[in-house]
């Protein structure tokens, strides 16, 4: 049976002449101590890492078997978000850090590999992320290290990893993809793919004809529509071609006729045919309707990016960024800094919406609702919503769109709706630190499923800083 949690200590050659280096040491000893007082958290990720630490055992250059444990596996995770490193950087760090190899208890042993550890950190669920925070957050509240007097909500924005999406470098993306899987069909079975050319620099040097004319002259749509016509007809027959592949190539493999290699090897090809066929039937349709037909698409039916198709449009209205690509994220947090919840919507949610659920969440975890509620102007409804929340909070700190009644007015400039006020402010500042120090400006992570976890794993981060400073 695979361990949960290895906690054999070495020697320890801490602390350091360095005031700064012990701020260091001492971040993460309070940390391990936070996750090692809470074994619950151990018994949530081990629940998705047991079978898969069984099957991503891997052995040394020596040819010894080595195996890891959920607790090292989830340390990674927290030291590679605080440090802000990517796979292979965080793996280096931990390798050459005799300290740090103490904090994930790896100690002197055999490193993971980076590849191997990308596996088992994406087979953690966002679900089990968010049960994770919700154990330390009812820990914290048992322990009371943070109170639920006071509650601020706000929402942000995280990017997906993506370019910016304009009509021609998504149908070149479309080429691209689909002619490298046509040509690696090809290298196992040339028959079926014929003798065709897939003309990837003449679709590429249309894309960057595109692009530059429309820099030079944003306006020129009239005179870009030939360029994009013969773009469409480029793009429409690599289409065609690999739905024929397709139709071709399933029957094939469903009668054995190549060996198991080949075989698994088709088989990952035609998945993928079908899946950015299909997407890039999509990225068709919409370039044909804005270019030719000159509709109006909705961006409920864009796609925005082959590789990360979920991605959403928001239009936030902010000066600096008017249009950012990604998901909507939720965070509440209390007094302490501590952020007891989250959500992740895959759709751009109506804010005022959103009070009922946070309110009825906090209320679960602390048992009553908070006295001060403060949220920014979008969750203001109307004032009816705001007299029905100030029957059950003693002050509710949202202020009022648009024009204002002198009542409203008095209300708002009341010293105690200024001070709520003056606390939301503070989360923005988290939102601040979650995207800057923590990285979560941007999700790298592939699929929603992965974007979700992401955002997950950096909340419980920032939860174990809050915690090892208390």
């Amino acid at each position: 049976m695979r361990p949960k949690i290895n906690t054999q200590s070495e020697f320890s050659f801490q602390p350091s002449t360095l005031q700064i280096t012990n701020e260091y040491y001492a971040k993460y000893a309070a940390i391990s101590a936070v996750l090692d007082e809470h074994p619950e958290i151990i018994n949530t990720v081990h629940r998705d890492l047991g079978e898969a630490l069984e099957d991503a055992s891997v052995r040394d250059r020596r040819g010894a078997k080595f195996t890891f444990t959920s607790d090292t596996i989830l340390r990674i995770v927290v030291c590679q978000i605080i440090e802000g490193l990517s796979l292979r950087q965080i793996i280096i760090r931990v390798d050459d850090s005799s300290f740090l190899r103490q904090f994930v208890r790896v100690h002197n042993g055999p490193m993971i590999d980076f590849t191997a550890y990308c596996k088992l950190r994406n087979r953690i669920r966002p679900e089990t992320w968010k049960k994770m925070n919700d154990l330390l957050a009812r820990a914290a509240v048992k322990e009371n290290l943070i109170e639920g007097e006071k509650l601020r909500i706000d929402t942000t924005a995280v990017e997906t990893n993506i370019h910016w999406p304009t009509d021609s470098s998504l149908l070149w993306d479309t080429y691209r993809v689909l002619g490298r899987l046509i040509e690696r069909i090809r290298e196992i079975d040339p028959v079926i793919v014929g003798d065709r050319r897939v003309l990837r620099r003449k679709v590429k040097k249309l894309h960057q004809k595109i692009a530059r004319k429309a820099s030079r002259n944003p306006k020129s749509a009239e005179a870009l529509k030939p360029l994009y016509i013969g773009l469409f007809e480029l793009v429409g027959n690599i289409l065609q071609w690999s739905d024929d592949i397709a139709r071709s190539l399933a029957p094939r493999i469903a009668a054995y006729r190549y060996g198991p290699l080949e075989a698994a090897s088709l088989e990952l090809c035609l998945q993928e045919l079908r899946h950015f066929h299909a997407l890039g039937t999509g990225v068709l349709d919409q370039a044909y309707r804005r270019i030719v037909l000159e509709e109006s698409v909705p961006n409920g039916e864009k796609i925005f990016s082959l590789f990360e198709p979920h991605t959403e449009l928001l239009k936030r209205g902010k000066a600096d960024q008017p249009i950012e690509f990604g998901h909507m994220i939720q965070i509440q947090q209390v007094e302490a800094k501590f952020i007891t919840d989250y959500e992740v919507f895959d759709k751009k949610p109506v804010e005022y919406e959103l009070l009922e659920p946070t309110l009825r969440r906090h209320k679960e975890l602390f048992g009553q609702y908070p006295q001060e509620l403060s949220a920014d102007k979008g969750y203001y409804e109307n004032m009816d919503q705001i007299d029905r929340l100030g029957r059950i909070i003693e002050m509710v700190a949202i202020a009022k769109k648009g024009r204002r009644t002198q009542e409203q007015i008095d209300r708002e400039t009341d010293p105690a709706f200024r001070h709520a006020q003056r606390f939301r402010a503070g989360v923005e500042g988290t939102i601040s630190f979650l995207k800057r120090v923590l990285g979560l400006f941007r999700c790298y992570s592939k699929g929603w499923e992965h974007y979700a976890a992401m955002v997950g794993a950096t909340v419980l981060a920032h939860n174990l800083l809050i915690l090892a400073r208390c």
